[in-house]
């Protein structure tokens, strides 16, 4: 709903009125002038921070059409409108205090691909790797890379003129480019491609914005060539931005070339036909290791010279943060650790259209390699990765060097204002020596990596931007760095778009920037598209200055130190944008992936946090102090206020809190932003501490209650299933779940206990005298299982079946007593309860391993809790609870001396989210388990289920539940299923839900495989 006008300022009101003309005209996207959605599009991965008025989401090119028609009405001359894409770049290019038109959430389908003549065409929206996929069955790809492709969109890529690794081989976005269709300014839709002086002839002659705009552009490419010429360096990564070196090519005129680069400043990119590759049939990886950073870089010079694809470089820094990331366990085997420190790697690509091919240029390349180990400067050793799938790996590990740079200790952090330069590859090594001797001299720490086959290094300095003194850096070194960069005939904007730095635009082109000044006026006479980057219509409107846009550390050190480094899970989110990862096979963020809210991603939550904090700062609240405060008061002192802020609420009184509360409830707590957000944000611990000081002004919803108790009344519950599973048959009652407590389709409890399986099998509970009793052999094979909620009262045949299997293993299982494990609690902000249920667990838990016997548990979300929450809250003395499959891998001896006992068969494997994320290397440990017995087992990539304990069960949250498990679980559980198990109760129980197929734990699939009698 559009506030009334009376109530806001002249600025908003215009874009107010813009808003209400645009949906009088039928734009049918969204628009959005909320707060929260202005703020989350306030960042990108720069270290700028720029609220918008408003947020629009165009659903087509009408919309698109609609947005700029408007705009060139007189009453609207002063609304300013950028486009967005995956709002990834580093130099704050779509960041506004305008309108931002998000290309991304609905423009994103492939409309056409033509394998034939190899060339796709795609809306603005279309993430890379999502394109990539959907050709890769063609035998097909996009070949511009780049570090973001999970999330990057093609118009994004266009507006950047955007390229990477293997540009060298494969060039930038524009060489891939073939028709564009955009939007100009006044709504008119213009589709160009290379077109002959005749027809310009007729394009030149009309008296549109279209004709006027193909008129200035030919005049200055046929006038002022020999300039061009002189002036545009002769670099790979060639000077983009209203390219005018490649204005004429062949005889044929390309308005693309200004628009590829143009950064949303000349108009909107609707829709793209591009041309696409054969996906080369042979690749490997040569892993070269250095002594020295700067010994890489001299030798990616000779490197160069035996032809590979590509070279990429990292330093020392860089992966030594890969080592302690998620991703480390699927590369490390090609980093063996030895005696050895490196400090530099060089990883050279190569690829062919035969294995006889790629052999041979293998061998000539480590021939050279080999015969150059022990010289000075050059690689001390290597490993080879063979295949597109041990390659991607490592190009996976290389991509998230972005990230990666932003998590480290301190609050000085890596950060993108220098980053991008370009140079002859030739100088490279000189240019990064004095690079380096800058940032020497301003006593700055950094991380590099990069291109140096194309003279393009990524370099961080570690800024702090909420001290003013650090902050005041930023000036001096970029002067300093662009002055360094002219000195080596280079370019400030190698890959990632201008942006803010356009500053120095004037400077690179000299004379000729006056005729991007022609160029910015013909399409945008007002200075109304983007504003401020790459060129301006005239003097009168200057370009932005890198010292003068607003900065996220101006606004976060408004925080207190104290409250910053008590939500500390989520305040250092640097805008990289791993969560808006387009495959839904990949487990991260499946809220966003489901809604396409910028809000419901970890970035937005990690947004809207921050200036929750500083919004109750300047109220002087300290959110630290007042959950302290909470705690420790009674439900009753607080009952009141309450009472009286829920009643303002529900006549609809505006509270910035009800936005920020929106976005978190829609966090599924899955933690996979913990596991693979490179920095390691940790939306579901940052929730959970916000629900609590939430809830300590609103009144909670009664589910939260049921929900939290649900693990201290199973025990009872569980004696009588049938009193508590049989009202749930009834539709009355199932009717008061849903629309009294919230909660839909209540799972069952199980018919056989566990308790009873116990008795069964003989199974003891352990306990101090239990455990003092056994013999040394017994104590070599025992193990405790620590129950939880949700396996041991829901799920109690797979626990029972796991006790039956160890048994069968001639292992010596026993069950640890039940105690509330408080995950619910924690997951719904009730952290005083949270805390005391932890203690009291990890007391029984320390106490049953101070015998030195194992614990272990089943279901994996649960049991992480326990380190993760636990170690967060209790340090030390959290217990030590490892996976069921992390201990059992620890006994493959013994495995192995069982394997004949058992049938073979192949399995496949659905893991569950947080395991894949948060303990991945667990999921190898499955694999061993069943290649011990004699069993194989094939992991399946996909994302998570929707269910995320009670989230599924959610009656707000059931249709996004639902979409989450159509997007990725859905397709995986068609056709025979028999040899599908998944670990995690969740999922299972999600999978009976949607798709009606019962899936068996890992464990179930080993018992069925033992022989009769085994």
């Amino acid at each position: 709903m559009i506030p009334a006008l009376r109530e806001v300022d002249e600025v908003q009101a215009l874009y107010l009125q813009y808003l209400q003309a645009l949906k009088e005209a039928g734009f049918r996207g969204d628009l959005s002038p909320s707060y929260a959605s202005r703020t989350v599009l306030a960042t990108d991965n720069s270290i700028y921070q720029v609220l918008p008025q408003a947020v629009a989401y165009p659903r087509d090119a009408h919309d698109l059409q609609l947005l700029a028609e408007l705009a060139d009405r007189e009453e609207f001359h002063k609304v300013v409108l950028s486009p967005r894409g995956g709002g990834t770049g580093t130099n704050g290019q779509s960041l506004t205090d305008g309108i931002v038109v998000d290309i991304s959430r609905h423009m994103n389908r492939i409309l056409e691909i033509n394998a034939e003549e190899r060339w796709v065409r795609v809306q603005a929206g279309v993430v890379k790797d999502q394109l990539n996929a959907a050709l890769k069955p063609h035998g097909l790809f996009f070949a511009p890379e780049l570090s973001t492709s999970n999330r990057a969109t093609i118009g994004g890529m266009i507006n950047t003129d955007a390229s990477g690794q293997g540009s060298c081989v494969y060039g930038k976005t524009r060489d891939h480019v073939l028709e564009l269709s955009t939007v100009l300014l006044g709504g008119e839709l213009w589709q160009s491609a290379p077109v002959s002086d005749e027809r310009l002839g007729e394009i030149t002659a009309r008296e549109n914005r279209a004709g006027r705009v193909h008129r200035i552009c030919d005049e200055i490419a046929r006038g002022k060539a020999e300039l061009i010429e002189r002036k545009f360096p002769k670099l790979n990564r060639c000077l983009t931005g209203y390219d005018l070196a490649h204005l004429r090519q062949d005889d044929r005129f390309d308005l693309n070339s200004v628009l590829c680069g143009s950064e949303g400043t000349l108009g909107f990119i609707a829709e793209a036909k591009l041309n696409v590759l054969p996906i080369p049939k042979y690749a490997a990886l040569v892993n070269l290791k250095y002594d020295h950073f700067q010994d890489a870089l001299r030798d990616a010079e000779d490197l160069m010279n035996a032809g590979p694809t590509s070279i990429e470089t990292v330093d020392s820094k860089v992966l030594g943060l890969a080592m302690e990331d998620i991703v480390w366990h699927s590369v490390s085997e090609f980093f063996p650790s030895d005696e050895r420190p490196v400090k530099g790697i060089n990883l050279v690509e190569y690829t062919a259209e035969s294995e006889e091919e790629l052999e041979r240029l293998l061998a000539k390349f480590t021939g050279r390699i080999d015969a150059a180990i022990g010289q000075p400067g050059k690689s001390f050793g290597y490993t080879i990765a063979r295949g597109h799938a041990q390659v991607n790996r490592i190009w996976g590990m290389r991509k998230r060097a972005v990230g990666l740079l932003g998590n480290v200790e301190g609050e000085k952090r890596p950060i993108p204002f220098v980053e991008d330069t370009a140079v002859p590859p030739e100088h490279l090594a000189d240019f990064i020596a004095e690079f380096r001797a800058v940032l020497d001299e301003a006593g700055l720490e950094y991380g590099m990596f990069g291109h140096v086959d194309a003279g393009v290094l990524h370099v961080r300095p570690a800024i702090d931007m909420k001290d003013p003194g650090q902050a005041a850096q930023i000036r001096p070194i970029t002067d300093r760095v662009v002055a360094l960069t002219q000195k080596y005939r280079g370019l400030l904007w190698g890959e990632h778009g201008k942006g803010v730095r356009s500053e120095y635009a004037p400077e690179f082109f000299g004379e000729l920037y006056p005729e991007l000044q022609k160029i910015k006026a013909a399409f945008d006479p007002r200075n109304q598209l983007n504003p401020g980057k790459i060129a301006t219509p005239s003097k009168i409107s200057p370009l932005l200055k890198i010292d003068a846009v607003p900065t996220r550390g101006e606004r976060d050190r408004q925080i207190p130190a104290q409250v910053w480094d008590g939500y500390s899970e989520g305040v250092h989110c640097n805008g990289n944008g791993a969560c808006f990862n387009w495959n839904p096979d990949d487990a991260m963020c499946p809220s966003y992936k489901a809604t396409r809210e910028r809000i419901h991603s970890p970035k937005g939550r990690a947004t809207l946090m921050k200036e929750w904090l500083r919004l109750l700062s300047a109220r002087d609240v300290d959110a630290v102090a007042s959950a302290r405060k909470f705690r420790e008061q009674s439900f009753l002192v607080t009952l009141p206020g309450r009472l009286k802020n829920s009643l303002a609420k529900a006549r609809g009184e505006y509270d910035f809190n009800h936005e920020v509360n929106e976005a978190m409830q829609g966090c599924l707590g899955c933690k996979s932003c913990v596991g693979q957000c490179p920095v390691k944000v940790d939306v579901p611990e940052f929730r959970s501490k916000f629900l609590e000081l939430y809830y300590s002004r609103y009144l909670r919803p009664l589910k939260d209650y049921f929900i939290g108790g649900l693990e201290f009344v199973m025990p009872q519950l569980s004696r009588w299933p049938q009193l508590y599973n049989f009202p749930l048959r009834l539709k009355p009652v199932r009717w008061l779940l849903e629309r009294g407590l919230g909660l839909a389709d209540s799972p069952r409890l199980s018919r056989k206990t566990l308790a009873a399986t116990m008795d069964e099998l003989g199974v003891p509970y352990a306990s101090r005298a239990c455990l003092e009793a056994m013999g040394p052999e017994q104590r070599g094979r025992a193990v405790i299982l620590v129950q939880d909620a949700f396996t041991s009262y829901f799920d109690a045949e797979v626990v029972g079946d796991a006790l039956r299997l160890l048994k069968k293993l001639d292992f010596h299982p026993l069950v640890a007593p039940f105690k509330a494990n408080g995950k619910p609690l924690h997951v719904h902000g009730f952290l005083r309860q949270f805390e005391r249920v932890a203690g009291t667990n990890s007391a029984m838990l320390n106490d049953l391993a101070a015998s030195g016997v194992p614990l272990v548990g089943v279901d994996p979300s649960m049991t992480l809790t326990y380190r993760a929450e636990y170690r967060k809250l209790l340090g030390d003395r959290a217990p030590r609870v490892q996976l069921l499959q992390e201990w059992l891998a620890g006994q493959r001896d013994h495995l192995q001396q069982q394997r004949s006992r058992l049938e073979p068969a192949s399995f496949r494997l659905l893991p569950h989210c947080s395991e894949q994320t948060n303990a991945a290397a667990s999921l190898k440990d499955w694999r061993d388990i069943f290649d011990a017995l004699g069993l194989e087992l094939h992991s399946e990539s996909l994302g998570c289920c929707g269910m995320a304990g009670t989230y599924g069960h959610e009656t707000a949250h059931r249709e996004t539940s639902r979409v989450v498990f159509q997007q990725s679980w859905a397709p995986h559980l068609t056709g025979d299923t028999a040899d599908l198990l998944a670990s995690g109760y969740s999922c299972r129980c999600q999978s009976r839900r949607f798709a009606g197929v019962t899936l068996r734990h890992p464990l179930q699939g080993v018992l069925a495989q033992l022989r009769v009698g085994g």
